[in-house]
């Protein structure tokens, strides 16, 4: 008797989205608390009315308008339902049994799962004591076996970045057969002056390819939009192995409206940062550093108990975050959600005093 499905399954680890709980402020997810820009919530309404047909495959009005917001052609852009499906498809264009997929670690986790489901080798590379990436030692796994390298810039969770120089080593050592994803998920709330912009990178190098996504800034997380640009090669690629009508009517209608509205993004965003220096304030006694994303990262050290025990009584006062063996992540939104979780917080944390 044969079997269903494949035997390395059992060993894939599942993805695991944000706690919900609609009684509780939730920090878990690293989304915006606030609707879509102004216009953008009509703008989707109407497209409903062709929902009875097939979306645009081929996303031609949101390409453009990203090529102009990019400065690129539109052949150098895809989109995707969110980057973390473009970081699959590029998984899936250029590794599988034999290849090597380098990422740092902690990042974002669906790297691994996507390197397994390809079946492909996951290379994870810890980050430095300061939690930022390990570039050099990034590079020095490379092999003969490398098909590519995920650089999470700002790096989720830690909310670290790379400064220029240390990219410019970096890819002095890297193949030029090998495929660099710059994944800037974060790239809207990213304030530091010397690091790497993927608009610039593709200029400079054919195997780089930028990612980012409305899911974030935009407030368009569960319209499940993102977009890749980079050398027409990669975008032709990540194509071939995409979903056909991945990207629905109205998330491509409410992707297209968001892109024109760059006043009231930067002041949502403004608003974010201010946020987050009020949290990276608060948190500094448990060893959270500066962030350059919409979250910030307490350090599993720097608590009084386990970071899922501790999240799991923050959860009880009402505050739910994401919690991993190292450390906790706690999204950055509104001076309302700020001041409802540094309440739990101490309420928590003198608990175990």
């Amino acid at each position: 008797m044969g079997r269903m499905f494949r035997a390395d399954l059992e060993s894939l680890a599942a993805y695991v989205p944000g706690a919900r709980n609609d009684r509780a402020v939730k920090l878990s997810s690293n989304e915006s608390a606030e609707a879509p820009l102004p216009g953008v919530t009509q703008a989707m309404v109407d497209a409903l009315a062709q929902v009875n047909r097939y979306p645009d495959m081929g996303a031609v009005e949101l390409r453009e308008a990203l090529a102009a917001h990019l400065g690129v052609t539109v052949e150098q852009v895809a989109v995707g339902t969110g980057s973390s499906a473009l970081c699959q498809q590029l998984v899936t264009a250029t590794s599988g049994p034999g290849d090597e997929v380098i990422f740092p670690w902690r990042s974002f986790e669906a790297y691994p799962i996507f390197v397994q489901v390809a079946g492909a080798t996951a290379v994870p590379v810890p980050l430095t004591e300061d939690y930022r990436m390990d570039l050099a030692a990034m590079a020095d796994a490379i092999n003969e076996n490398t098909s590519m390298i995920f650089v999470c810039n700002p790096n989720n969770p830690t909310g670290t970045t790379i400064t220029c120089a240390e990219f410019t080593e970096f890819m002095s050592r890297v193949p030029a057969d090998v495929l660099v994803a710059l994944d800037e998920a974060y790239f809207e709330y990213n304030r530091a002056h010397d690091t790497p912009v993927a608009t610039e990178e593709i200029a400079k190098y054919p195997n780089v390819v930028g990612l980012r996504t409305f899911s974030k800034a935009y407030g368009l997380a569960g319209a499940r939009v993102g977009y890749a640009f980079g050398p027409a090669p990669i975008i032709e690629a990540l194509n071939k192995v995409a979903v056909p009508f991945s990207v629905s009517t109205p998330a491509q209608a409410g992707a297209v409206a968001s892109l024109s509205l760059d006043d009231e993004l930067s002041d949502r965003i403004d608003e974010t940062c201010t946020e987050r220096t009020r949290l990276v304030e608060f948190f500094a006694e448990y060893g959270t550093r500066a962030t350059e994303t919409n979250f910030v990262w307490v350090p599993a050290d720097g608590l009084p108990v386990a970071a899922k025990e501790f999240a799991a009584a923050l959860s009880e006062a009402g505050v739910l975050v994401r919690a991993f063996d190292d450390g906790i992540r706690i999204s950055v939104t509104n001076a309302h959600e700020t001041d409802a979780c540094i309440a739990a917080w101490e309420t928590v944390a003198g608990n175990y005093r």
